[in-house]
């Protein structure tokens, strides 16, 4: 069992908070010392509430998604002896309403695209098996009640 930590800090500041017209700027601080500047997603609260250059949870969702599935298709890539050179996901995340009709991600594409080294011969279906291996160990795509659908660039 592994306990990952993250802190949140917000501070009301200015505006009128009853009224609901408060920063939602925070930031988001992790154990090894990074601090990421957060916000609400201005596609849920307009601006000047949110601060569009700030990560919002939905985009850190689809990067944990992308991130995770990465970090398993390296690993399986180099136990096949296939040298990978670049790997580049332009994952989105589709918000709907689910079922019970809740806002909700029902869809989550990933779209990589890996460049791999010079001589590295994979072929198509086993470039395909090490993004299926990869999503099947992927813990936050186990953990997630979305579609994660896989779109490889090859």
């Amino acid at each position: 069992m592994s306990d990952y930590l993250a802190t949140v800090n917000w501070t009301r500041g200015d505006g009128g908070f009853l009224a609901k017209q408060h920063s939602r700027a925070h930031e988001w601080h992790f154990d090894g010392g990074a601090v990421v500047a957060a916000s609400a997603s201005p596609h849920i609260v307009p601006t000047p509430w949110s601060s569009p250059e700030n990560v919002d949870p939905e985009e850190a969702f689809v990067a944990s998604l992308a991130s995770c599935h990465m970090l398993f298709f390296l690993s399986i890539a180099a136990s096949k002896n296939f040298v990978v050179q670049s790997y580049s996901d332009s994952a989105c995340g589709r918000m709907e309403k689910n079922l019970q009709g809740k806002l909700a991600f029902t869809k989550v594409f990933l779209r990589p695209a890996v460049e791999f080294a010079k001589g590295a011969l994979a072929s198509e279906a086993a470039i395909m098996e090490i993004y299926h291996l990869a999503h099947e160990k992927c813990f936050i795509a186990s953990s997630a009640k979305a579609e994660i659908l896989i779109e490889p660039v090859i």
